[in-house]
């Protein structure tokens, strides 16, 4: 977390940090498994209003949420239960789409993978308090799980905002 902080404060991940907004139609959500924090996330910004969707970039498609991330969603008054993971190879990029990585090294890696970079953001970026790095909860205590989701959570409701600011097509009108 600490290395992704010096990277942000050094400058060097600027082009994961402002996305245009106004012309993003869908926010995909981009984690490791797809079943918890990507899963979390797409849940927090549909219950907002958005034109979402999560992938993982090493899962395999149809796995359910893990029943962590069910239990704590819940808290937060999100319902993972029919959550299924979608793989980076089953997902079609399109024009419009804003990939928010929970890491850099998701986002350098969307960005080998042919995703324009201007199309990759770091979630955290939106996070109170400020975390470039989310770290991954999945092997974690459930107290970090709280943390991690309540990080994910602030995230996503404070992008929800600067996209109905900016007038952004991802807001379901």
């Amino acid at each position: 977390m600490l290395l992704g902080e010096t990277e942000y404060l050094a400058g060097r991940i600027n082009q994961f940090l402002q996305p245009d907004l106004a012309a993003t139609q869908r926010l995909v959500f981009v984690c490791l498994g797809n079943i918890n924090r990507s899963a979390f996330a797409e849940g927090v910004a549909t219950a907002n209003g958005l034109a979402t969707a999560s992938i993982g970039l090493s899962t395999s498609t149809g796995n359910p949420a893990f029943h962590m991330a069910i239990d704590t969603a819940r808290h937060f008054g999100i319902d993972l239960q029919a959550h299924r993971a979608t793989d980076f190879t089953d997902y079609e990029y399109r024009p419009g789409d804003l990939l928010l990585a929970m890491e850099i090294r998701h986002a350098h890696r969307l960005a080998s993978q042919g995703i324009p970079p201007q199309a990759i953001a770091l979630l955290g970026h939106w996070a109170t308090p400020h975390r470039i790095h989310i770290h991954d909860p999945h092997t974690l205590s459930s107290a970090y799980f709280r943390t991690c989701f309540s990080l994910i959570h602030s995230a996503v409701r404070e992008l929800a905002m600067d996209c109905r600011s900016t007038g952004s097509p991802c807001v379901a009108s």
